[in-house]
Protein backbone atom coordinates (compact mmCIF):
# COMPACT_ATOMS: atom_id res chain seq x y z
CA UNK A 1 0.00 0.00 0.00
CA UNK A 2 1.52 3.31 -1.22
CA UNK A 3 0.94 6.49 1.27
CA UNK A 4 1.42 9.73 0.30
CA UNK A 5 1.83 12.42 3.52
CA UNK A 6 2.43 16.34 2.84
CA UNK A 7 5.22 17.15 5.24
CA UNK A 8 4.77 20.22 6.90
CA UNK A 9 8.17 21.79 7.25
CA UNK A 10 8.09 21.83 3.47
CA UNK A 11 5.43 21.11 0.85
CA UNK A 12 7.70 17.88 -0.42
CA UNK A 13 5.82 14.95 -0.66
CA UNK A 14 7.01 12.07 0.69
CA UNK A 15 6.13 8.45 -1.27
CA UNK A 16 7.32 5.16 0.30
CA UNK A 17 5.91 2.19 0.80
CA UNK A 18 4.44 0.80 4.13
CA UNK A 19 6.21 -2.55 5.05
CA UNK A 20 7.49 -3.17 1.30
CA UNK A 21 10.81 -4.04 0.81
CA UNK A 22 13.02 -6.81 -0.86
CA UNK A 23 12.00 -8.45 2.05
CA UNK A 24 8.55 -7.68 2.60
CA UNK A 25 7.75 -11.44 2.16
CA UNK A 26 9.57 -12.62 4.94
CA UNK A 27 8.30 -9.82 7.26
CA UNK A 28 5.06 -11.97 8.42
CA UNK A 29 6.30 -15.41 7.90
CA UNK A 30 9.63 -15.77 9.55
CA UNK A 31 9.22 -18.25 11.84
CA UNK A 32 11.68 -21.08 11.71
CA UNK A 33 8.84 -24.03 11.88
CA UNK A 34 9.13 -22.68 15.98
CA UNK A 35 5.62 -22.95 17.73
CA UNK A 36 4.40 -22.33 21.06
CA UNK A 37 7.91 -21.49 22.43
CA UNK A 38 7.28 -17.71 23.55
CA UNK A 39 3.93 -15.80 23.87
CA UNK A 40 3.74 -12.30 21.98
CA UNK A 41 5.17 -9.68 24.14
CA UNK A 42 6.76 -12.33 26.55
CA UNK A 43 10.25 -13.01 26.86
CA UNK A 44 12.42 -14.37 29.06
CA UNK A 45 15.55 -12.98 30.65
CA UNK A 46 17.99 -14.78 28.11
CA UNK A 47 16.27 -13.72 24.93
CA UNK A 48 15.63 -10.14 25.90
CA UNK A 49 19.82 -9.71 26.76
CA UNK A 50 20.24 -11.18 23.62
CA UNK A 51 17.55 -8.81 21.77
CA UNK A 52 19.14 -5.93 23.65
CA UNK A 53 22.74 -7.42 22.41
CA UNK A 54 21.79 -7.30 18.87
CA UNK A 55 19.83 -4.14 18.65
CA UNK A 56 23.39 -2.12 20.14
CA UNK A 57 24.22 -3.01 16.48
CA UNK A 58 21.64 -0.02 15.87
CA UNK A 59 23.09 2.13 17.91
CA UNK A 60 25.98 3.72 15.90
CA UNK A 61 25.13 5.02 12.76
CA UNK A 62 28.83 3.70 10.99
CA UNK A 63 27.35 0.22 11.72
CA UNK A 64 23.95 0.72 10.30
CA UNK A 65 25.75 2.44 7.23
CA UNK A 66 27.54 0.00 7.00
CA UNK A 67 24.41 -2.76 7.39
CA UNK A 68 22.32 -0.60 4.72
CA UNK A 69 25.54 -0.61 2.01
CA UNK A 70 25.64 -4.68 2.86
CA UNK A 71 22.25 -4.93 2.31
CA UNK A 72 22.58 -4.25 -1.62
CA UNK A 73 24.86 -6.89 -2.10
CA UNK A 74 28.30 -8.33 -0.62
CA UNK A 75 31.79 -7.03 -0.68
CA UNK A 76 35.26 -6.21 0.43
CA UNK A 77 36.76 -3.51 3.24
CA UNK A 78 38.07 -1.45 0.81
CA UNK A 79 34.60 -0.74 -1.40
CA UNK A 80 32.11 -0.58 2.11
CA UNK A 81 35.33 2.01 3.21
CA UNK A 82 34.33 3.95 -0.17
CA UNK A 83 31.02 3.75 0.24
CA UNK A 84 30.40 4.90 3.85
CA UNK A 85 33.31 7.10 3.50
CA UNK A 86 35.42 5.79 6.97
CA UNK A 87 39.16 4.50 6.92
CA UNK A 88 39.11 0.96 6.37
CA UNK A 89 40.58 0.42 9.56
CA UNK A 90 37.43 1.47 11.20
CA UNK A 91 35.13 -0.26 9.03
CA UNK A 92 36.97 -3.12 10.18
CA UNK A 93 36.69 -2.84 13.75
CA UNK A 94 32.65 -1.92 13.26
CA UNK A 95 32.78 -5.46 11.03
CA UNK A 96 34.54 -7.14 14.01
CA UNK A 97 31.87 -6.07 16.57
CA UNK A 98 29.12 -6.57 13.79
CA UNK A 99 30.46 -10.51 13.14
CA UNK A 100 30.74 -11.37 16.76
CA UNK A 101 26.35 -10.00 17.22
CA UNK A 102 26.50 -12.64 14.51
CA UNK A 103 24.74 -9.93 12.23
CA UNK A 104 27.34 -10.29 8.88
CA UNK A 105 29.36 -12.97 7.85
CA UNK A 106 32.52 -12.65 5.85
CA UNK A 107 34.06 -15.14 3.55
CA UNK A 108 37.17 -15.24 1.50
CA UNK A 109 37.91 -14.97 -2.10
CA UNK A 110 41.31 -14.86 -2.82
CA UNK A 111 42.85 -12.05 -1.11
CA UNK A 112 40.07 -9.97 0.01
CA UNK A 113 37.26 -11.18 2.39
CA UNK A 114 34.03 -10.31 1.17
CA UNK A 115 31.48 -9.15 3.21
CA UNK A 116 27.70 -9.77 3.58
CA UNK A 117 24.86 -9.43 5.72
CA UNK A 118 24.54 -13.18 7.98
CA UNK A 119 20.81 -13.61 6.71
CA UNK A 120 17.47 -12.29 6.01
CA UNK A 121 16.27 -10.93 8.98
CA UNK A 122 19.34 -8.54 9.81
CA UNK A 123 17.78 -7.05 6.35
CA UNK A 124 14.58 -6.96 8.41
CA UNK A 125 15.71 -5.36 11.27
CA UNK A 126 17.41 -2.61 9.58
CA UNK A 127 14.24 -2.20 7.20
CA UNK A 128 11.79 -1.61 10.08
CA UNK A 129 14.19 0.50 11.72
CA UNK A 130 14.42 2.44 8.66
CA UNK A 131 10.27 2.37 8.38
CA UNK A 132 9.74 3.36 12.02
CA UNK A 133 12.20 6.18 11.55
CA UNK A 134 9.98 7.36 8.72
CA UNK A 135 6.85 7.31 10.14
CA UNK A 136 8.19 9.49 12.91
CA UNK A 137 9.40 12.27 10.69
CA UNK A 138 6.22 12.57 9.27
CA UNK A 139 4.17 12.14 12.43
CA UNK A 140 2.60 9.24 11.12
CA UNK A 141 3.45 6.27 13.75
CA UNK A 142 1.34 3.00 13.44
CA UNK A 143 -0.31 3.09 17.08
CA UNK A 144 -1.02 -0.05 18.45
CA UNK A 145 -4.35 -0.40 19.65
CA UNK A 146 -4.98 -0.79 23.39
CA UNK A 147 -8.18 -2.52 24.72
CA UNK A 148 -9.36 -2.50 27.78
Amino acid sequence: MWLRRRRAAGNETLLFTERMNSYSGMIRSVGHGVTGKAKRGVLDAETAREVAETMQALSTPSRVRILARLRESACSVTELAKSVGMEQSAVSHQLRVLRHLRLVVGERSGRNVLYALHDSHVGVLLEEATYHVAHLRLDYPDRVEVSA
